[in-house]
Formats: structure tokens, sequence, C-alpha cells
């Protein structure tokens, strides 16, 4: 009768939520334009939302960036922004401050994307556990959340086609009220998304034997020996995230904006006469090399790191963040079936555990527990075992530890509300203020509202500053590198007009000849867009030679990266670059010397600075291996 009741009131209280929220709704919508499918041949625009190429057409080497940050010592060329933090939202903000017509730097302490930004979920969602807490609430600003990233949701799907795709997703059903129940649920998931102008494909109710047929890992028994009773799929996105966000830095700096990763911000710069931040103080991590860098308004987008950068201003300032631990593990791709995930509704901690296809293998997470803050988090062994547990409950497949090919734990930097009790209900709500001295924080939010978090901070920076942009926010319009002439048929492109490919065994025999096979050609396609042809021609050059057994990486892929995207260690390509560090930290460590010598090549490294690296990237690579008191990589020669 419990649970009769309770859908019941979900169906009633929906009905009404909507209804009473409709104002909500409206309201919110007004507030961001809707995606619209834009020309970008220049001047077949009205210019109302026109967005035009980027005036580069390759990104200005790091020297050059440097050089454009080191031109604002003075402060008389003070920047107009100056972002520290060069994930999602910093990048976001660089991004459209630039499009806004504003001088803009960008500094990041590692890489972009080395934290939280390339350690997610890997979704484009609106939160469909928000969903169900804004109904049973009864919460105008779940529900407002939801809507917002559903919004969003449609926009990252245009900006970067070739690195986000719909996904679909089963969620079965043991119960015989949980059918209708998420069958409604997920009905008005589509509704918010449909208003919103983000809708996707409409959820649809399977019958058992069609959810098995669907996914056939799927336990016709749940571990309690519950029958499955069918199965709801529904429609989410899926992206790359780690190359999402580098995709974003680099269109910042096609249009103009100066970013440089691996540059430390060591101190703030203040006005002496009226305390106002005006600048920071920065260290290349690459060379030790220290200079100032004036702006009318600094950004703080450190994500778990931003109290840090806010304690330089006031050392007695509370914190803000409130870090929370999210897990994943990489399993092999039979897991799950190609282009289908599976969520877990609920597990004993009351969570979602989603188990989705990724890159030719499984990721399957996340936790939520409270962590300390750290430059590199390590998944726990008890964290690895939740998810593997949650998981087993649902599949007919043996769920091993042994099949563990990679484990990450990523920081999630929420704002702290002193009224919550855990982090799990901390509002996923992002936070934009600006402290007494000037300086402009952001913080909170989620990967899928990266780009409405960067438009507010934009938005505060030129009230704090009072900054003169030329144009209004166009991120909604703009299409980041790589996607402006791709297709999915992209790769066909490749396959026809690059299939010889030359590489070398060894230094002593002459170069062989290779072909390019389908799967590095959709590798490629997918992961540089209208790109791709350039690290073809590398690998036309002598660079044919797949990186690692195993896996559609190609050498080609190092030089390319250490041209065009600011690739400067072996983590940055084996963990934000190919991804391989996360897909199987085994396979990564085979590749580390071979990763080390071409950088060493192109760089000029010493044999110390080479011997450096490869010690870096071990031990960089063993925290992929979750709780292992000894690591289990090898060194490989």
């Amino acid at each position: 009768m419990g649970a009769f009741r309770k859908t019941l009131l979900f169906v009633g209280g929906g009905i009404l939520a909507v209804g009473a929220l409709g104002a909500t709704i409206i309201g919110t919508s007004s507030s961001a334009a809707p995606f619209a499918r834009v020309d970008y041949k220049e001047g077949s625009n009205d210019g109302k939302s026109a967005v035009r190429l980027p005036p580069l057409e390759s990104v200005p080497s790091r020297q050059k960036q440097l050089e454009s940050l080191r031109s604002s010592s003075q402060e008389q060329n003070s920047l107009d922004i100056l972002v520290i933090g060069g994930g999602a939202t910093g990048s976001g903000v660089a991004l459209d401050a630039a499009l806004r017509g504003l001088s803009v730097g960008l500094v990041e302490r590692d890489d972009f994307a080395s934290g939280t930004s390339s350690r997610s979920t890997k979704l484009i969602h609106g939160g469909v556990r928000y969903l169900e807490k804004a109904f049973f609430n009864l919460d105008p600003k779940q529900l407002g959340l939801v809507f917002e990233a559903l919004h969003e949701r449609a926009i990252m799907l245009k900006q970067a086609p070739h690195l986000t795709h719909p996904l679909p997703t089963i969620l079965p059903c043991y119960q015989w009220w949980e059918v209708p129940f998420y069958w409604i649920g997920l009905k008005f998931y589509d509704a918010i998304a449909a208003v919103g102008h983000g809708s996707l494909y409409l959820s649809k109710h399977y019958s058992s034997v069609e959810a098995r047929r669907l996914f056939p890992t799927l336990s016709p028994l749940r571990a309690d020996k519950k029958p499955l009773r069918g199965a709801i799929v529904y429609f989410d996105g899926q992206m790359n995230d780690a190359r999402v966000n580098i995709s974003v830095a680099l269109t910042a700096a096609l249009y103009g904006a100066a970013v440089a990763n691996h540059t430390e911000v060591i101190g703030l710069l203040k006005n002496s006469q009226n305390g106002k931040v005006i600048g920071a103080r920065v260290r290349d991590r690459l060379n030790g090399e220290e200079f100032d860098i004036h702006a009318k308004v600094v950004v703080n987008a450190a994500g778990p790191f931003s109290d840090s950068i806010h304690h330089m201003v006031n050392p007695t300032s509370s914190d803000i963040i409130a870090p929370s631990s999210g897990v994943h593990v990489t399993l092999p791709s039979y897991y799950s079936p190609d282009g289908m995930g599976l969520i877990v509704p609920k597990t004993k901690d009351g969570r979602v555990v989603f188990m989705l296809p990724w890159l030719g293998s499984t990721i399957a997470g996340t936790t939520d527990s409270s962590t300390e803050i750290t430059e590199l988090p390590q998944p726990h062994e008890d964290e690895i075992a939740f998810i593997l547990e949650a998981i087993r409950d649902y599949l007919n497949v043996q769920v091993r530890r042994e099949d563990v090919k990679s484990a990450w734990s990523g920081i999630r930097p929420l704002a702290r509300d002193p009224r919550a009790k855990d982090t799990q209900n901390i509002l996923r709500d992002h936070l934009v203020f600006a402290s007494p001295e000037g300086l402009v924080t952001v913080a909170g939010g989620k990967w899928t509202t990266y780009r409405r978090m960067a438009q507010d901070t934009v938005d505060k920076a030129i009230q704090v500053g009072q900054l003169k942009p030329q144009d209004s926010c166009k991120t909604p319009y703009v299409q980041l590198i790589g996607s402006h002439s791709w297709d999915p048929s992209y790769f066909t492109f490749l396959v026809q007009n690059y299939r010889r490919l030359k590489y070398t065994v060894s230094k002593s025999m002459s170069p062989s000849v290779g072909e390019l096979d389908i799967d590095c050609a959709k590798h490629l396609s997918t992961s540089y867009g209208d790109q791709a042809y350039k690290v073809c021609e590398l690998a036309q050059q002598g660079w044919g030679k797949r990186l690692v057994h195993g896996y559609p990486v190609l050498e080609a892929e190092i030089v390319y990266c250490a041209q065009n995207e600011y690739c400067f260690t072996a983590a940055d390509f084996l963990a934000r670059r190919c991804r391989l560090a996360f897909l199987d930290a085994e396979a990564a460590n085979q590749a580390l010397p071979r990763v080390v010598e071409i950088l060493g090549d192109i760089y000029d490294w010493s044999s110390r600075r080479r011997e450096e690296e490869l010690e870096q990237g071990r031990r960089f690579l063993a925290s992929f291996l979750g709780g292992r008191t000894e690591p289990k990589l090898k060194q490989v020669t």
C-alpha cells in the first residue's frame, strides 16, 4: 500500500507541480535563448545571433601566449579579465569573454581539465534524481535546475557534435509499481526538455523480454530475487569530457584569449590604496620563470582549489567549497551493449549509479562522499567495492574486481550550504559572487551547465570591473574547434584519403607501411573532428603506428597534440588528449616510454628530464589503480 500511495503522490504531485511552477519554468527559459541553427558563412546571418568563424586558423604557441600575458605586467596594460583555472568553467569564462570582445587571459596550474573536469561520469544530463526531489519535496529550485540543465544539454550537443552524442539509458523495474512510477517521471523529464528547446528522443517502456534483448547482461532476477517487470529507456547526452574542455580552451585561444596551462598563481596583486585585486603573480611551471599579470577583474574558477585562491585575498574568510569524492571504474566492453547505458535507481546510500559504454569500454560510478582536497585524488578500495556491488545486483555477468582496468576519483567543488548535513543534500546549483576586494569567484554547478555558469560569471565581472564589452553573450551559438565542417560520416573521408600510413619500427630499419582501419578513423574523427586530417597527414609522414595494442591511438596524435593542443607532459597526453589512462592504466603504462620519447624529441628534453617524466608518469598512472598498497604498474623499458 505504501508503494501505491507513493506512486499516486508522485503522479498527483507532478501534475500540481507542473501547473504551479509554470511561471518558474517560463522565467528560466527567458533568461537563456534557445539554440538556433547558425549558418557560419560570413554575411549570411542577421547579426543578432551570428558568430563568425574564429580569426585564427590555429592556436598561437604557448610561448606567444605567455608573451601576451607578460605584456600586461604593467598596470596601464591591464587585461580586462584574468581567469584562474582551466577547467570547464574557467575555459568557458575565457571563451565567453573573448567572444564579447574583451581582452582575456587564462592561467591553469596543471593542464586543462586536469582536475574535476576530466573525471566526470561523461554525461550531459538534466538530473533525473533532482527531478524526483523536486516533486517529492515540492522544490521549485530543483525543478529549475533540471530545466536549465536540459536546456544547456541541447547547446552542448550542438557545440561539439564530434565529442558529444545522445545516449539511451535503460532503467530496469523489479517491482510492479516502479513501471508506472518511472514511466511517468521520465515523461515529465521529456516534457521539461521540450519546453526548454532541448528534447532528444522520447522515453519508452519495454517488457522484460524486450529489455533483456536490448541489454543482454541485465539480470532477469535482482539479487533480492525480485523478477524483472520491464524497463524504461530514456535519453541523455554523453561526452568525451576532457576533450570538450580542451576544445573550449582552444576555441577561446582562436578568438583571441591568451591561455596558458602549467602556469601557477602564487599570489594576487592588490592596489596599495584601496586594497582591490588588480592581477596575479604567476610561475611558469615548465621553466620556473615568474611574472605579473594585471587585470581589471580577476575571476577565481579554480574548482576545488577556489578557497586557496580566495584565502590569498582574505586568509580569515570562510571556506565556500564542500568537496565531494566521485569515484568511477572502467570495465571491459562486454559489461554493457554498445550504445546503451544502465542506471541503478537506488543504492544503499540513496544515490544512483550509472554503467555506461564509453570509448569502447564500460564505465561505472559514481560515489558521493566527503573528502579532502588534494592535487591527485585516488579512489579507495571500499569505494570501488561499493560501485561493483551496486551493479552486481542488476547483472547476470560475473562482476569481478580483477576486471577493473582503471579507477579514478574526482573532487566535486560543491558550493557549501551550512544547513546541509551531507554532500548529497547540497544543491548542485552554482554560485557567483564578488569579494569586497573585487575578486569574482564561481563555485558549484555541474559539467552540463558550465556554459551558463561562465555566462553568469562574465556578467558579474563586467559589473564589478565596469567593463565595456563590444557584444552580448554569444556562447549559445558558437561551435567549438573541430566541429565546423564535421559530420558523422567524416571518418569515411579519412579512410578514403589517408588509407596508407607510414611508421618506423626502429631507427635502424626502413619505414613500414600500414593502413588506416575503420576503428582508427572513427577514433580520430570523434576525437579531433574536422581537424583529424592533420593527424592523418602526420601519420603518413612516419607516425602511423598504433601506440599500444588493443586501442586505436596513433603515435601521430602525440605530435599533433604537442603542436596544436598545448600538450607538454606524458600525463597531458595519456589522461586528457587520448584518455588511455582512464580506459586502461596498464595499457597507458606500456605506452608511457614511447610518449616520453616522442615528446622528448619534440621539446629537446635532456636525458634527466626524460627520466623525471617517466617517473612522474608512473606515479600518476599508479593513482588509477585504486586502493592498492603497492603499485601494480611495472617499469616498462
